[in-house]
């Protein structure tokens, strides 16, 4: 897979004065780094950094089961040891802190409050192996919500419950709705979100908040305008632009990058160990080594050559970013 782009940020400084960017990197401590998603944070730290923006880092922890010991320090060390530095987060605090999803718990509770006021969201009592017996089947591959909890009765709902069930809160899609948007590396996108996927979780049955739901009211109140991440994160977008049109915040600019694969063209899994910067440091390979390779594997360099992460500010802002290949 080949992709290229010509940034707009070189060549439109008068808007970027006027409205300062602000980009995000919000990994997951379910592992560590991989060089995919480390590519993947070079290119959300170069696109604010070559318009002087400011970038924000966000660790995105909810799942607990997942977390795994030590995974939040190592990540932090590994951003920091390439020269990804950060304006505001864990550590580094801003404004708009906490920024570990796992403090803000409050702040998703009270605004999924708000939506279920309005009539915005309804309890879904479903299993996931009702739901995928179904047989209707979303654009993404898994099963598509056909809204079976959508008009409960409340006697319903208390049967639900006397049976020990304890239901995810799903948001109500409207039923003709079709999301446009542009991406600014892949171009125009459209979904009908309802045939795609249909009614979506914003909270699981566990209580655990829905990743839909918890990034876009951070990215939202984190005053994020602009969103750097994985391609495998498109399908996404269009339920996540419901959502911020639903709490009445601005959508921010999305551009979705190619993932790194492996060498069996397979997307890289933070389970892969030997994908990690920890053999590369044991190696003596140095952080400007690192950055040349992955910016000479997305086309930001003609060939891998030793950069600093600020030498590679420097040399883009005179080029501009202009070629990406994804591997």
């Amino acid at each position: 897979m080949t992709n290229h782009y010509t940034s707009n940020q070189s060549n439109n400084s008068s808007k970027a004065e006027q409205v300062p960017v602000r980009g995000r990197y919000a990994p997951s401590p379910s592992g560590d780094l991989h060089m995919g998603n480390l590519r993947t944070a070079l290119l959300a730290w170069l696109h604010t950094r070559i318009v002087d923006g400011q970038f924000i880092l966000r660790i995105e922890d909810l799942d607990r089961p997942r977390v795994r010991p030590g995974a939040t320090e190592r990540m932090l060390e590994d951003l920091h040891w390439l020269g990804l530095d950060e304006d505001e987060g864990p550590g580094r605090e801003g404004p708009h802190a906490p920024y570990i999803q796992s403090e803000r718990l409050a702040i998703y509770q009270h605004y999924l409050n708000q939506l279920q006021d309005r009539g915005l969201i309804y309890p879904c009592y479903c299993s996931r192996a009702e739901i995928v017996s179904a047989p209707q089947q979303s654009d993404e591959g898994g099963p598509r919500y056909r809204g079976t909890c959508r008009h409960l009765t409340a006697v319903q709902k208390r049967e639900h419950e006397r049976n020990g069930r304890r239901p995810a809160l799903r948001f109500r899609v409207a039923d003709e709705r079709i999301v446009d948007f542009t991406d600014q590396l892949l171009g125009p996108q459209r979904q009908h979100v309802q045939q795609a996927v249909g009614d979506f979780i914003v909270q699981r049955s566990d209580g655990i908040i829905a990743y839909q739901f918890a990034v876009v009211l951070d990215d939202a109140l984190m005053h994020i305008n602009q969103v750097v991440r994985g391609a495998d994160l498109l399908s996404s977008t269009a339920r996540q632009i419901l959502l911020f049109e639903a709490l009445g915040f601005p959508v921010p600019t999305f551009i979705h990058v190619p993932l790194l694969l492996d060498e069996h063209g397979q997307r890289m899994a933070k389970r892969q160990q030997s994908s990690g910067l920890a053999p590369l440091k044991a190696a003596g390979d140095r952080p400007e080594e690192i950055i040349g390779q992955l910016a000479a594997s997305c086309g930001l360099l003609q060939k891998a050559e030793a950069i600093s992460t600020y030498e590679l500010v420097t040399l883009l802002k005179i080029s501009g970013m202009h070629g990406m290949h994804g591997m």
